[in-house]
């Protein structure tokens, strides 16, 4: 496990955790950290630097956000196989195209001309960032005080198993409010990151098959079959899982996302959720996991009810998390049980001490019982609305492109092509500094059918970002 030992600027006007985000990034894609090489814990590394604990959590969550570590459940964080060393290639080739500048760039003084090292890419359209400009810290920090200040006795011991309960409540009051979903504390479990709540799934249900939409949310994908679980991976049309493809294999557990698929951004109408519904009431066993991933954002027509709204059977188990609502190093993800597997977890997770701190717990409930939460959030849509709206306006000028869909919802969108190939699209951006992401990364053990497709994430980036990319784009696919 390496030390990391990183010389940071305090005085930077770049904040510590990307100091530290950015030094581990180049270590992986240099190759001085390895695949599969554990990196040191939050709290060594913490220990390791003077810095705050939540610094050492935000800087990996970016990175985990980005693919470039993965967080495995009891065990830390590790270096992910990167297929083909392909950042690490072509930070190379650019390394020494620089170094060649460099030398053939010196004046008569002697002083380089050379430009400060930068990021492989100008413009990223990653899928897992979200807007950390403009994430509440004066807020957090008084709330992060108050909660030491004010549960000093008792919020450093253990509490309950299926996380604090005041937290369960406020979960409850925000779900029936804006997502339909009608619940008590008790169906509800708090856990660090949708891969344990899948973790408790499998010891309450144990190694069923399940059934998932494809192309689908690949992370979720080998999660669950890591746990040992049977894969099905079941077809989509333009209303999302085909159910009667469902219903012809022995699967006993659906995994959805209706209401902004990953990756496809489909939202799926309520004659298939009826559908699906249906399935899951026919066999005692079945149930659907509910992956609600970024309801929260929608820029167009009303809030659509989550499946669990309309689940009159207790078929449906609901998972949630504040990473894009709040921040992905926050790690509170949470699900809602039906009320007939409130006993089994009791009897077979019970014994598991929550992964997410009281401290973080507390502070996340007081942000939602004192309105922070509702503000951030209509803030969030603002923003991520006006980020949206530059980026749609700025593909409808480009001519190749041949349709947009996924939009009006989440915080990503795809665009589909006439002709080409998806890396041929993607080398086109590549060669004026812009990263997006073929839709063929998102298929289990299949290939992309036609047309070929992209994916573009704007959470991450300012609106003069996406403007200038949308132009750089236009003069290299047109």
């Amino acid at each position: 496990m390496n030390e990391l030992t990183i010389n940071l600027e305090a005085d930077s006007k770049k904040p510590l955790y990307e100091q530290i985000y950015e030094y581990i990034k180049l270590e992986i894609q240099t190759g001085n950290l390895l695949p599969h090489e554990k990196l040191p814990s939050a709290r060594a590394l913490a220990s390791h630097l003077q810095v705050s604990r939540s610094t050492i959590d935000l800087a990996y969550s970016q990175l985990v956000s980005e693919g470039y570590v993965e967080a495995v459940p009891c065990k830390g964080y590790f270096v992910s196989q990167i297929e083909e060393l392909y950042f690490s290639e072509k930070f190379q080739r650019k390394e020494s195209v620089e170094e060649n500048a460099k030398e053939s760039t010196e004046n008569s003084s002697g002083v380089s001309k050379s430009k400060p090292q930068e990021d492989i890419w100008k413009i990223d359209f990653k899928l897992t960032g979200i807007d950390l400009d403009n994430f509440p810290y004066n807020i957090w920090r008084k709330l992060s005080k108050n909660v030491l200040s004010y549960h000093e006795n008792d919020i450093f011991s253990l509490g309950e198993s299926s996380g604090e309960y005041c937290l369960r409540q406020s979960i409850c009051k925000y779900l029936f409010q804006s997502r339909g979903v009608n619940c008590i504390p008790e169906q509800v479990v708090v856990g660090a990151g949708s891969e344990y709540l899948l973790f408790l799934i499998q010891k309450m249900l144990g190694n069923q098959m399940i059934a998932m939409e494809s192309p689908t949310y690949v992370q979720a994908y080998r999660v669950l079959e890591s746990l040992g679980h049977h894969m099905k991976m079941i077809s989509m049309d333009t209303e999302g899982m085909k159910v009667e493809e469902l219903s012809s294999c022995d699967a006993k557990l659906a995994y959805v996302m209706p209401s902004h698929q990953f990756p496809l951004g489909t939202i799926m109408p309520l004659k298939r959720r009826m559908e699906l519904l249906k399935w899951a009431s026919k066999e005692r066993e079945r149930f659907i996991i509910e992956d609600d991933y970024d309801s929260e954002f929608r820029y167009k027509g009303k809030p659509i009810p989550a499946l669990k709204a309309y689940d009159r059977e207790d078929k449906v188990i609901y998972l949630g998390t504040f990473s894009k609502a709040i921040a992905p190093a926050i790690r509170i993800s949470y699900m809602v049980l039906p009320r007939q597997l409130c006993g089994v977890f009791e009897e077979k997770c019970g014994v598991y001490s929550s992964t997410v701190s009281r401290i973080d717990q507390m502070v996340v409930c007081d942000f939602m019982n004192q309105g922070y939460f509702g503000r951030h959030l209509n803030k969030m849509r603002g923003i991520y609305k006006a980020k949206h709206d530059a980026l749609l306006a700025g593909l409808k000028n480009i001519s190749s492109i041949k349709k947009i869909s996924g939009e009006n919802a989440g915080v990503h969108m795809v665009i589909a092509f006439g002709t080409g190939t998806e890396a041929e699209w993607m080398k086109r951006a590549e060669n004026v500094g812009i990263k997006v992401y073929g839709l063929s990364g998102y298929f289990v053990n299949e290939k992309q059918s036609n047309p070929v497709r992209l994916l573009l994430g704007y959470a991450n980036l300012k609106e003069e970002e996406i403007i200038q990319a949308c132009e750089m784009l236009k003069k290299v696919w047109e």
